[in-house]
């Protein structure tokens, strides 16, 4: 049985977005993956996901210039994003928040099924705000 949930995995590094698609996929959540901040783009806009699982440092177009692309459409604007990376500059973290980003995670300070939790809870959240 589907969760019937959609969760979009922006993320290039193939073995990482393949990791958390399997842990997701667990969760019963249909996964969309894309390897580069434009295909992102171009699938959060035709797919409406309920949650975008995002890094910022990617080929083609970064993560947060991809979120500020999708905040000036109608729909991305309240997208429910988390955003995943190596990066933990204070200015980067700071810039991702007022981006409206529901949480911001250093990739080194997680394992993979706390991400899932992470994932699950704002999923959660959002269906209560509902």
């Amino acid at each position: 049985m589907s969760n019937s949930k959609k969760i979009l995995i922006v993320e290039d590094e193939a073995t990482l977005r393949h990791a958390l698609r399997d842990e997701l996929k667990r969760e019963r959540y249909i996964i969309l993956e894309a390897e580069n901040g434009k295909k992102g783009l171009e699938t959060a806009k035709k797919e409406h996901p309920d949650l975008i699982l995002t890094d910022i440092v990617m080929p083609k177009m970064n993560g947060l210039k991809m979120l500020d692309e999708l905040r000036k459409d109608k729909w991305g604007k309240n997208a429910n994003i988390i955003i995943l990376t190596v990066l933990n500059e204070d200015k980067k973290v700071i810039d991702a928040l007022e981006k409206g980003v529901y949480d911001y995670l250093v990739k080194a300070d997680w394992k993979i099924e706390d991400i899932a939790k992470k994932v699950k809870e704002k999923l959660t959240d959002a269906n209560d705000a509902n």
